[in-house]
């Protein structure tokens, strides 16, 4: 509390404050950013004229120099205007400190997200072990590029680690009013705001938000530059033609549920035709081999063609995750197939154009797709340093065997098995309590996309 100033300044002796004495203002006054008065002594009186009594305030000492004096009201009423415009000024000058230390406090939060987005929160966007990460090293150029590229990675890392919902809300809708506008305004495209519009789709299949009308946003951009010209180009560098695959994956629909736009085709179209059909793409962990056929489920794609893909050659791991997504993916052709016939009747499919199927049965594929996981799971376990990252992939095998609810009632250890699996993310969440209402229900004629639409979700599987 501050006591009245005896030797200190007119400026705190005036405002009953404690001061320091420093000469030539006092540290007090400069810090609130008043003007010091000093510490000259003050003579306000000539030689015999009283500072109290009759002739208080009068330059001379007779009765015709006396000044008249405010009566009660007035000078109360005086005293009050002065001192509310010196708490005035002085809560101006405290709300202006405070608002530049709470804005200091938020530069220096979000340096912490980001660098924590940086460190952890970007593994999630891939499925294998990636030594050289594309992403990593590129981040702070694309972040230049792209106004709404940092408040992404933001709210993205908050969408893995923040128990205050409020807080991602707010960085979200920031981030996608920033990247919406920063669309409306691009003409080419530039890697910083695709890169934006992939991270963005990936918070949205993540927290079953509406995500697929921004693929959508993209594809009309790039197309209208020309991405139907599938020869190379001297300005399509490898991280374009990476991002490119990323939008390719994200597009398929068996790795989405409850989609809103339909599928573009951009896999089929621009990245099967253009790039080398070797190798593992990164964020599904997936043989681009094996993509090409979910790319063509719904086309040409068929169970048996998905039974007869001869793999290739990975680490154990890898080779439990795929044999789990090829299996799914017989399952998924199937299912599909479930779906169409309850909309066409089967006397109007020619029987030579019935789809070639694989010898094994739906309980079969589903223990199968199982017991990969398991396996992966045990073995991961045993070896927790090799392709730490490839448990990201296992949601969409997992949910497609989950939605066999004929096999899954009949086998409730199994539901246990999925359950189980499903505890990690709020995305794991969601998908498990859609298939719950599949298990409880138990109508196998249920569609699960439905069942997603009426919730308000748009969720993905990657």
């Amino acid at each position: 509390m501050s006591t009245r100033s005896h030797q200190g300044c007119w400026t705190c002796k005036r405002r009953r404050r404690r001061c320091d004495n420093a000469r030539p203002s006092c540290r007090n006054c400069s810090e609130r950013g008043a003007t010091c008065e000093g510490y000259e002594v003050r003579l306000r009186w000539g030689a015999g004229i009283a500072s109290r009594g009759h002739f208080t305030g009068a330059d001379k000492p007779v009765k015709n120099s006396v000044p008249p004096r405010q009566r009660g009201r007035q000078r109360d009423l005086s005293r009050e205007r002065k001192r509310r415009v010196e708490l005035e000024r002085d809560s101006a000058l405290d709300g202006s400190r405070d608002s530049e230390l709470a804005v200091s406090q938020g530069v220096v939060e979000d340096e912490v997200l980001f660098n924590e987005f940086m460190n952890n929160g970007i593994n999630v966007l891939h499925s294998t072990t990636a030594r050289d990460s594309m992403l990593h090293p590129r981040l702070p150029q694309l972040c230049q590029e792209s106004g709404a590229l940092s408040s992404i990675c933001i709210a993205f890392q908050l969408a893995l680690s923040s128990t205050d919902s409020s807080q991602f809300c707010e960085y979200f809708d920031t981030a996608l009013r920033t990247f919406r506008s920063e669309l409306a305004c691009s003409t080419t495209l530039s890697d910083g705001t695709l890169t934006s519009g992939l991270l963005l789709c990936s918070i949205g299949l993540m927290h079953g938000l509406p995500w697929t009308m921004h693929l959508e946003g993209m594809h009309n951009i790039l197309q209208s530059h020309g991405l139907d010209d599938l020869h190379p180009k001297p300005t399509q560098t490898h991280f374009r033609v990476h991002l490119l695959e990323v939008m390719g994956v994200m597009d398929l629909t068996c790795f989405s549920v409850g989609r809103q736009v339909p599928e573009i085709g951009i896999w089929r179209r621009y990245c099967q035709p253009a790039t080398p059909r070797y190798g593992i793409e990164p964020v599904s962990g997936l043989p681009r081999t094996l993509l090409d056929l979910f790319a063509g489920i719904g086309v040409e794609t068929t169970e048996q063609s998905l039974w007869d893909w001869p793999g290739e050659t990975g680490s154990f791991l890898q080779c439990y995750l795929w044999e789990a997504h090829r299996l799914a993916g017989i399952l998924t052709v199937r299912q599909r197939a479930n779906i169409s016939s309850t909309l066409i009747p089967k006397n109007n499919v020619s029987t030579w154009r019935q789809p070639a199927k694989c010898p094994a049965d739906t309980s079969a594929l589903v223990a199968r797709v199982l017991a990969s996981l398991d396996a992966l799971r045990l073995a991961s376990a045993e070896r927790p340093t090799e392709d730490i990252f490839i448990k990201n992939a296992i949601l969409f095998p997992m949910f497609v065997a989950g939605l066999e609810v004929g096999v899954l009632c009949c086998k409730p250890e199994w539901q246990q098995t999925i359950r189980k699996a499903l505890l990690d993310s709020h995305q794991c969440e969601i998908l498990l309590s859609l298939l719950e209402e599949l298990w409880r229900k138990e109508d196998p004629n249920l569609n699960v996309h439905e069942l997603a639409r009426q919730r308000g979700l748009e969720i993905g599987l990657l």
